[in-house]
């Protein structure tokens, strides 16, 4: 029998070593363009995951990709991650839920593109999964287009009220809930 591999260990991990400082705070503190995207991640029953960690990518308000560096710094004196300099814009951010399951990020609208990209880390995962949360339904959309309307559905944030979406992953469905679309990378 072979040893477990990292992804053949299940656990909940992610909370100890993954997080650091201001990883939801990817929006300069003040910046008037900033929104927030927020929900729950919920299981196969809707009971609220209280141990996952999300990551975001997003595209900068004026549609670049490259990012800033700056989301992991650390300090130079412990080499403890001290976490965003609360000026660049990286377009990354890693938030875990709370105790309730939920979540928040603040961010700047993307540019280009009308979604955030998530990845999603828990328990009983062995492989982390790929969603996106679309801020504004496009007009067209080639992995919109190419769901039924109820799986694409389950991209589309709610918008709250001015700046602030609702997102809301549900790892598995029903017949009264979606299960999120999770996306395949070959």
């Amino acid at each position: 029998m072979l040893a477990p591999t990292p992804s053949q260990t299940v656990g909940p991990f992610y909370g100890y070593a993954l997080p650091f400082a201001k990883g939801g705070e990817l929006a300069p503190p003040g910046d008037p363009r900033t929104i927030t995207l927020h929900g729950y991640v919920l299981d196969g029953a809707g009971q609220p995951i209280p141990d996952a960690l999300l990551e975001f990518w997003q595209a900068a308000p004026d549609g670049s990709r490259t990012g800033a560096p700056g989301s992991l710094r650390r300090d130079p004196t412990t080499g403890a991650v001290i976490g965003r300099d609360g000026v660049a814009f990286t377009g990354f951010g890693r938030v875990p839920t709370d105790a309730d399951g939920h979540y928040a990020l603040r961010t700047l609208p993307p540019g280009g593109s009308p979604y955030i990209s998530v990845c999603v880390f828990a328990r009983g995962l062995l492989h982390h999964l790929f969603t996106r949360a679309y801020l504004a339904e496009p007009d067209a959309d080639p992995l919109l287009d190419s769901l039924e309307p109820r799986d694409r559905d389950t991209l589309i944030a709610i918008p709250e009220r001015d700046g602030v979406y609702r997102f809301d992953i549900r790892l598995q469905g029903d017949e009264n809930n979606e299960e999120t679309v999770f996306l395949a990378f070959d």
